[in-house]
């Protein structure tokens, strides 16, 4: 007990105590302003950022990446910032371990390489205006192969929805070919499956039928092709009429007509076999 005693004495407790105490103090001061900090920044960005973007007549899409991407940035420096004052509050040499980085900076070097592969491919993304906030896209590198919307673009990684919900979070190194989905026209092509015994005529007279009542009242549909029979590599025997329309209309229009040529055709008693469905385009 006396060994104890001795040992404990040679320490400031009080002192220790009071210094943890004034650190804890110190971070969660620290973290208060670093939160509060942060939403007035953001505030400040979308206030002071939007209406100039809007009065440069930049379309909506391209808005939003633009006030995302800034936002992102931003997040960056004021986690770097965070860190920084975290360590100093801490009392640990900021400086010295600056300096000792040189020790280990190839592998750092070497983990860096990707981050800035990032970096540089998402500033020509930018630049180049290859996709925008809300755009369909189809992103693919080699056999990886994602389609969805632009949720958002980072200056480090793209954030892309897909048909079921799921949220990818994609470098922007990996983003090797772009296949944007949401500029121009797109076309709805309708592979009708027929019998290789129907009456082609009959069938040309049908679809034609579908098209004079129903075309017109969709203005979204900028061309209406009729192509004809045609025959798949797997030997499926079908009549394909194939549609220009506005774009994020193609496949409303593809399920839309597919259902009236069916309806007119069964009616006209054409026999329809079994055929997997080929979406718009």
């Amino acid at each position: 007990m006396t060994f104890l005693q001795t040992y404990l004495a040679q320490f400031d407790l009080e002192g220790i105590l009071t210094s943890v105490f004034n650190k804890i103090l110190s971070l969660i001061l620290l973290y208060i302003v670093f939160y509060f900090g942060k939403k007035i920044v953001h505030s400040s960005i979308k206030r002071i950022l939007g209406p100039s973007l809007k009065f440069s007549k930049q379309d909506e899409g391209r808005q939003k990446t633009i006030t995302r991407l800034v936002d992102n940035m931003f997040n960056y420096v004021f986690y770097f910032i965070l860190i920084y004052w975290t360590l100093t509050v801490l009392g640990l040499p900021v400086t010295s371990l600056l300096a000792g980085a040189g020790i280990t900076g190839l592998a750092i070097g070497l983990g860096a390489q990707g981050f800035l592969s990032d970096l540089v491919n998402g500033f020509f993304i930018l630049v180049e205006h290859q996709f925008d906030v809300g755009e369909v896209v189809r992103l693919t590198n080699g056999p990886i192969v994602i389609e969805g919307t632009i949720i958002s673009v980072g200056i480090r990684t793209t954030q892309v929805r897909d048909a079921d919900g799921t949220l990818h979070f994609i470098p922007n190194r990996n983003i090797l070919v772009v296949s944007n989905r949401s500029r121009g026209d797109m076309r709805a092509r309708i592979d009708i499956p027929l019998s290789p015994k129907a009456d082609l005529e009959k069938v040309a007279k049908i679809i034609e039928a579908v098209n004079q009542e129903h075309v017109s009242s969709y203005p979204v549909i900028k061309t209406c092709s009729v192509l004809g029979a045609q025959v798949a590599p797997t030997g499926q025997f079908s009549y394909r009429i194939q549609m220009t329309v506005e774009n994020g209309q193609q496949y409303a229009i593809y399920h839309l007509f597919y259902g009236l040529y069916q309806e007119a055709l069964v009616k006209a008693g054409i026999d329809l076999p079994a055929m997997s469905l080929v979406t718009g385009k």
